[in-house]
């Protein structure tokens, strides 16, 4: 009887109509919860949030002397302050902070003069000073879903108090070798003996996706042998991978065999080599008839397999690379080291790469989490000015670069939100967010530099937000404003508010510190606004200088205990359990370059901002109002 293959597919079709079928059969990750300490390599199976600020107190950065930097202040090279020993008191690199002091002064700056000290230059509060939360905040998202957890991500979520983490639970995939002539790997093999080494590279590519392999005995040509083998390897494994015996040949029962135990999709794919695979299932469990050649059998796991895996595993299966990048801001470095800086990446508008540094301090682990690349700068360079081309060593996969929606602007936890959906949704989707403030967010996206940008800048003429600064930084047009959600703005003070605050006013109180927003924040001017609006001075609020680049990092200070208040949004006052004094709801709108709007990555985020489901996410973080 003549054979036939049943199908001649289309790779592309065949792949995409296979993981279709297989998702309607219930495909998906399988999560298990396993010890921090055990979870290098593996895969998040949700989103993990910190559950304690890191560094949980307020811990000195340098060795020297801890005072109130106010007692420093009028100090100079010709007019040194003198300290006595009470006001003082020295410290060592890593000691909390003693009680009645907000700065350090490092011991090259301090001079002895018997038990006093002279200081020829001024403090500023919080100098030297790892501050609660620097590296990150209880209630901030440390990985979304379906993140491959690095070993700067083990120490990222043990600073934020995190012990166990929910992980996508490794396949078992069953390698089942059949043939006649085959026999186990050997130094003396008869004429006519074919030594069986598929399994072994299958399991070795298997493994490099984090799957576990799990290899059965060799099946001869017996049909019934080969079902059954089949059956129980079906039962034992959650995918199945059946080597040989899918071509026309007499004694190839590959195909009966899938058919027989579960459903066969394709028995015949247009490519060469690798034309007999079988694609089938049994259930939701994958069943892959590879073709015995060696050859033929890593093209079709690798076209055929990887996409499968990734399903079940949330992983990129991708290989990393070396890039060229535009550097995006001044990045200085000393003479003295070699510097490896990490980067974040994103797409500029003519299809090039931005490099953005990262925090480079040696405490912060989050960044190395955040990280895209490196960028090697060598011994003798200073560094390099915005717009340098620079090579980066890629430390993800370069497609999801490619894949990347860059957001630059002011910070909220909506936008962690958003992403983490889509990472659910898609494991291909990578939203790369960066924290500069609604001026930054305006200046990134004019610049090309990010796809979209989050502002909520008022005016205080008209008392609209967002719309006449678009007007006056985009004349000629060139971006679209997107509607994102409203949110309450006010102060937030410690639990039972102790310090009595009322209003902003009391922000120049002698007995209120006071932490802020950095310069072109939407919080920074909203706080400028009422200092305005009260007829008060900056100079009349004890921290005013003090910057923090989030909502959550200015409560973290305010619940630690090292600031009275701070302006900020309800929900992070809710996750910190503070009070909140309510000043006036704002928009936080979304600017997106008119180029990129009409791509699958912007779609797919408006699609998400506009869903119910986060709707619900932002009920349980509170002080949200979506638009209609």
């Amino acid at each position: 009887m003549k054979y036939e293959y049943l199908t001649n597919e289309d790779l592309d079709i065949a792949v995409e109509s296979y993981i279709t079928a297989l998702k309607a059969e219930g495909l998906t990750p399988v999560s298990e919860t396993i010890p921090v300490f055990e979870a290098s390599g593996r895969v998040t199976a949700e989103a993990v949030y910190a559950h304690i600020c890191a560094p949980h107190y307020n811990a000195s950065a340098m060795d020297g002397i801890a005072l109130m930097a106010n007692v420093t202040f009028g100090a100079t090279e010709t007019t040194p302050v003198r300290l006595d020993a009470s006001q003082f008191i020295q410290v060592d690199t890593g000691d909390p902070m003693p009680e009645g002091t907000d700065a350090v002064v490092m011991i090259e700056d301090v001079v002895r003069d018997g038990d006093d000290v002279l200081l020829y230059g001024a403090a500023v509060p919080w100098q030297h000073v790892r501050q609660v939360g620097e590296d990150v905040c209880a209630g901030d998202m440390i990985l979304p879903s379906y993140t491959v957890i690095t070993p700067a991500a083990l120490g990222a979520m043990l600073a934020g108090g995190v012990m166990e983490v929910s992980v996508v639970k490794p396949p078992v995939v069953g390698i089942i070798p059949t043939g006649d002539e085959i026999v186990a790997p050997c130094t003396d093999p008869k004429p006519g003996d074919i030594i069986e080494f598929n399994s072994t590279i299958f399991s070795g590519i298997l493994s490099s996706w984090g799957a576990v392999p799990k290899t059965y005995p060799i099946v001869k040509d017996i049909k019934e042998d080969i079902i059954n083998t089949m059956k129980k390897a079906v039962e034992e494994c959650d995918a199945v991978i059946i080597n040989a015996g899918s071509s026309a040949g007499r004694d190839d029962y590959s195909s009966l065999a899938v058919s027989t135990v579960g459903t066969m999709l394709y028995h015949g794919i247009a490519i060469k080599p690798g034309k007999p695979a079988i694609l089938g299932y049994a259930g939701k469990k994958p069943i892959l008839g590879v073709p015995g050649y060696p050859v033929s059998g890593i093209i079709v796991l690798d076209q055929i397999m990887r996409p499968v895996i990734e399903v079940m595993t949330g992983r990129n299966l991708h290989q990393q690379a070396e890039i060229e990048a535009t550097l995006g801001r001044v990045m200085t470095s000393p003479l003295k080291y070699r510097e490896f800086v990490r980067v974040r990446l994103g797409v500029d508008d003519k299809g090039g790469y931005i490099a953005t540094p990262l925090s480079r301090g040696a405490g912060v682990v989050t960044s190395f989490v955040k990280a895209d690349g490196i960028i090697d700068v060598p011994q003798d360079c200073e560094g390099y000015e915005a717009g340098d081309k620079v090579k980066v060593t890629l430390l993800r996969p370069i497609q999801d670069l490619n894949n990347t929606l860059t957001i630059i602007g002011s910070h909220d936890p909506l936008i962690d939100e958003v992403a983490d959906i889509l990472k659910r949704q898609n494991p291909d989707s990578v939203v790369s967010s960066s924290h500069v403030g609604s001026m930054g967010a305006i200046m990134a996206v004019k610049r090309g530099e990010a796809q979209m940008g989050a502002i909520h800048l008022l005016d205080e003429a008209t008392g609209e937000y967002n719309t006449s600064f678009v007007a006056k930084y985009f004349k000629d047009g060139g971006v679209k404003l997107e509607k994102g959600v409203k949110r309450v703005q006010g102060i937030m003070v410690a639990k039972g508010n102790p310090k009595g605050i009322k209003e902003f006013k009391d922000m120049a109180r002698d007995d209120i510190s006071y932490v802020n927003r950095q310069k072109g924040a939407g919080t920074r001017i909203l706080c400028d606004y009422l200092i305005k609006k009260n007829g008060m001075n900056a100079a009349d609020i004890y921290g005013y200088e003090r910057e923090e680049f989030t909502h959550t990092s200015v409560a973290a200070q305010i619940a630690s205990g090292t600031a009275d208040a701070g302006l900020g949004i309800y929900s992070a006052a809710k996750t910190y359990d503070l009070d909140f004094i309510p000043i006036c709801n704002e928009e936080y709108d979304l600017l997106i370059d008119e180029k990129a709007y009409d791509s699958e990555k912007i779609k797919d985020f408006l699609k998400v901002l506009h869903s119910d489901e986060l709707k619900e996410r932002l009920k349980r973080l509170g002080g949200y109002e979506t638009w209609d």
